[in-house]
């Protein structure tokens, strides 16, 4: 008699946003070392010149972590802020990559962004409008603060008509980082684990 295959772990790809360099004290360094804790394989790399960022680099560099994974099972992705953009970028480009469940959080507004010196990840008319998926087989969610002040406008008047997934609204989040009280995250850690969003996040 053969003995059942093992199933595959389960493998989690974290990007980071705008001049941030990992810090200890954000939500996804805490998540990459709870997640690793307990058997998970965790990858959340350094984005090249996260001060200067341009698209082009950021969207090779995270094709260059997912295909690292590409041989271990499933991969959930959990994005925070400017790397939400690039995930839709991505979603939108030619081979879009497929994953099996995916977190945007915190994803700032695109006229927002297009203000700032990192305009080009908001060049184009891909955010003009369109509905644009995020990847998830399974699952994907978008979870953002009500007051975050990369979200004028709102979290739900910003994304839902733009992606197609859920939003989730977190009351007084601000941005999700350390600055509005981020740091170990146990909601993030339990839909990384599987559970809904609304479960999670609710």
């Amino acid at each position: 008699m053969t003995a059942a295959k093992a199933p595959a772990p389960t493998s989690f790809l974290l990007l980071h946003g705008w001049q941030n360099h990992r810090p200890a004290g954000h939500w996804q360094h805490w998540l990459a070392g709870e997640l690793e804790a307990v058997g998970h394989r965790v990858r959340y790399p350094q984005l090249p010149d996260a001060d200067e960022p341009t698209p082009a680099a950021w969207e090779a560099a995270v094709r260059d972590e997912l295909d690292a994974l590409s041989d271990d099972g499933p991969v959930t992705v959990l994005c925070h802020s400017l790397s939400c953009l690039v995930w839709l970028r991505l979603q939108a480009g030619d081979a879009p990559p497929r994953v099996d469940r995916v977190a945007l959080v915190a994803p700032p507004s695109p006229e927002l962004i297009a203000g700032q010196p990192i305009r080009a990840f908001v060049a184009g008319d891909l955010f003009d409008g369109r509905l644009l998926a995020p990847g998830g087989a399974r699952e994907a969610v978008v979870v953002a603060g009500d007051d975050d002040e990369w979200l004028p406008l709102g979290p739900v008047d910003t994304w839902e008509a733009r992606v197609d997934a859920p939003v989730v609204v977190i009351p007084r989040g601000g941005h999700l980082n350390p600055d509005s009280g981020y740091g170990a995250w146990p909601a993030a850690l339990a839909w990384a684990l599987g559970a809904s969003a609304a479960d999670a996040f609710g």
